[in-house]
């Protein structure tokens, strides 16, 4: 099944108001529940003593049920609210709480340099930044899941099980499984979902709370205090409801996660054209003795961002994964039901882990050649082929090992940056020295000087799958190692008093992707709708890319009306050179990013008819491209036709 990354994210947007409305529901019948509870409550303190006849003045004073109602939402608002803080910190924070460890970039463990070399090429192949890997080291079960509110800030976290039990094909479809989610805007939902459905667990948790205190107090033990009954009646009602809020929040989890999970399915076979590795995944889970079990006390709550089924339940009716044959049979439909045995687990399986590098992904030609063209470019936004899965396998064989070694530590990959920027000219290049020099880390000066040789001889369209195997490293880094190395990366650039076009497409990639690191986590909020509400900063972004492909003024003029008028918007012209400089793209592009997914799909549409528009693509072009199209959270993997030189 074919899918779109623009309707999927809208898809997306859309679940996320279900789940809104599935929220307020569950919360309406809370408050209820508690009116109800408080009501009863207040009418037996109020009763008769000589004849027990409740009073229901008490239980239908407004003031009560105001009460009532706005304590509700105090509880569950504010319960939903603490969670959703706690969760700023993105897919790291669901990492760290599922026990997760992050996996050190150049580790020698060839389980996980295996597992870090799948990731990374699904990253190059995807065109998003690699995410950092979490192993779960104390989880036997074979399981994954995606975390986080955008690319920026989403890990993936895999179990032992999983790692050290599948071999690198059925990895490959995990993997390409978890990075549906990422790019389909399901991590976001799922994040969300965490929060929201936290509000709804508080009542439960007070009325616990409340029974314990009965107990301890003597209320549930002397036969004289009678006056403690209906606290612990209370206590025990809440706790009724927060079984019932649990049981609402399992239903919404499953009705908001099912489907979601048999689209990453078909989009793992789409992206790797291999359907006997994510099947053989979901068959060794079916044959391993610990299946998918997540033992982490916090499993239940995040059991939907799983490749597998986490945790048990009571019925498939709140099983938030579709189940385990049905999953098998919709990607091989001759499979015989079958289950392979599988050893205990910590045993290990012989010949499981194999070499690292590119040998196991299937599917494609390793070159890429015949692969997607430029004319597929909006096709292929978040939507990456086996060819392009090909192509960043054969391209980590062609990369320098002394690079790749750099890029998977801190320290090294400041270096990396560093040299990348490097100015061809000695006059500039000295001065960018002598501030590394004064101003970088220790040892990160002369690590650059060592690299720049190597860099000086890097086949351009090498560079940004570079950057994007370095991002995980550079996270790494302190806030105030990462604020030093903004400030460096801003002092090159500037060093020649002039912006070109490779030095921007690093600073915008590099840099808004470390924002999600550092910064602010999440998606832009939608506000613009149309593209007619967009008109102004699309016309500088095409006028900008338009000059970039054409230096004579009537080829740019032209590729600019090409582009403009696939639009079907008011006709305007070419904006002169004073108005589309890199500072005018940078706040167009700031705008852009706040359009709706179907409105970006034509912007990104429009950029592709401008660069084409004299039928040749340079490596700068495609650079400028994949830049764009990442700065409207639209992720387009590697441009395959080689681009003509400059």
């Amino acid at each position: 099944m074919a899918t779109d990354f623009f309707q999927q994210q809208d898809v997306a947007r859309r679940g996320t108001t279900r789940l809104v409305v599935l929220f307020s529901l569950a919360v309406l019948a809370i408050v209820v529940s508690v009116e109800v509870l408080l009501a009863a409550t207040m009418g037996y303190f109020g009763r008769d003593p000589d004849t027990g006849a409740i009073d229901w003045t008490a239980v239908g004073d407004p003031r009560l049920l105001i009460l009532a109602t706005l304590g509700t939402l105090l509880v569950v608002g504010g319960g939903s609210l603490y969670r959703v803080a706690q969760l700023r910190g993105g897919g790291r924070v669901v990492a760290e709480e599922l026990g997760g460890r992050l996996v050190d970039g150049s580790t020698s463990d060839p389980v996980e340099r295996r597992l870090l070399n799948v990731v990374e090429e699904m990253a190059i192949a995807s065109g998003t930044s690699t995410p950092p890997v979490y192993m779960m080291d104390a989880e036997t079960g074979i399981n994954a899941f995606a975390a986080g509110f955008a690319p920026q800030d989403a890990v993936i976290g895999v179990t032992r099980g999983a790692a050290t039990t599948l071999d690198r094909d059925e990895l490959q479809g995990v993997i390409a499984h978890e990075f549906s989610h990422i790019l389909n805007g399901d991590m976001r939902l799922n994040i969300r979902l965490m929060g929201l459905l936290h509000g709804i667990f508080v009542i439960g948790m007070i009325g616990y709370f409340i029974l314990r205190m009965s107990f301890y107090t003597g209320g549930g033990r002397s036969r004289d205090s009678k006056g403690a009954m209906p606290i612990l009646a209370l206590g025990a009602g809440l706790a009724f409801v927060g079984f019932a809020g649990t049981f609402f929040g399992n239903l919404i989890k499953a009705a908001v996660s099912r489907q979601r999970e048999f689209l990453a399915d078909s989009s793992a076979v789409q992206f790797t054209r291999h359907p006997g590795g994510i099947a053989g995944a979901l068959k060794k889970i079916g044959g391993f003795v610990t299946g998918s079990q997540v033992d982490n006390p916090n499993a239940p709550q995040a059991s939907h961002m799983f490749f597998g089924r986490a945790t048990s339940g009571f019925s498939a009716m709140f099983s938030t994964h579709p189940p385990l044959k049905e999953r098998i049979r919709r990607i091989d439909p001759s499979w015989d039901g079958g289950f392979p045995e599988l050893p205990e687990p910590g045993e290990g399986a012989p010949g499981t882990v194999g070499p690292p590098g590119a040998a196991g992904f299937a599917g494609a030609e390793a070159g890429g050649a015949a692969g997607p063209t430029l004319a597929d470019a909006v096709g292929q936004v978040g939507q990456p082929t086996s060819a392009h899965i090909a192509y960043a396998g054969a391209l980590f064989d062609r990369l320098p090992e002394a690079l790749v070694a750099a890029a998977h530590e801190p320290y090294g990959a400041r270096a990396l940056i560093y040299a990348l920027l490097l100015d061809r000219d000695e006059g500039p290049r000295r001065l960018q020295l002598a501030h590394l020099e004064a101003a970088a880390d220790d040892g990160v000066y002369e690590e650059t000087v060592k690299l720049a040789r190597l860099v000086g001889r890097l086949d351009p369209t090498m560079r940004l799958p570079l950057v994007e195997i370095a991002l995980p490293a550079l996270c790494a880094l302190t806030p105030w190692q990462y604020e030093l190395f903004r400030k460096n990366l801003v002092e090159l650039v500037e060093a020649d008093e002039m912006l070109d076009l490779f030095e921007w497409s690093l600073q915008r990639i590099l840099l808004r992707d470390m924002q999600g690191r550092f910064g602010r986590s999440g998606p832009e909020r939608v506000r613009h709708r149309s593209l007619r509400a967009v008109r102004s900063p699309l016309a500088v972004m095409l006028s900008v890319l338009a000059y970039v492909g054409n230096r004579d003024p009537g080829a740019a003029a032209h590729a600019f009306g090409e582009a403009w008028r696939g639009l079907a918007l008011p006709e305007t012209g070419l904006l002169g050179h004073e108005d589309c400089g890199f500072g005018a793209l940078d706040e167009a592009l700031a705008e852009l990013d706040h359009a709706a997914p179907m409105v970006k799909k034509r912007v990104v549409e429009a950029a592709v008819v401008c660069i084409t528009a004299d039928r040749q693509v340079t490596v700068e072009e495609a650079e400028l491209l994949r830049a764009v199209s990442a700065s409207i959270s639209c992720p387009m993997p590697p441009i395959l036709t080689p681009p003509e030189s400059t």
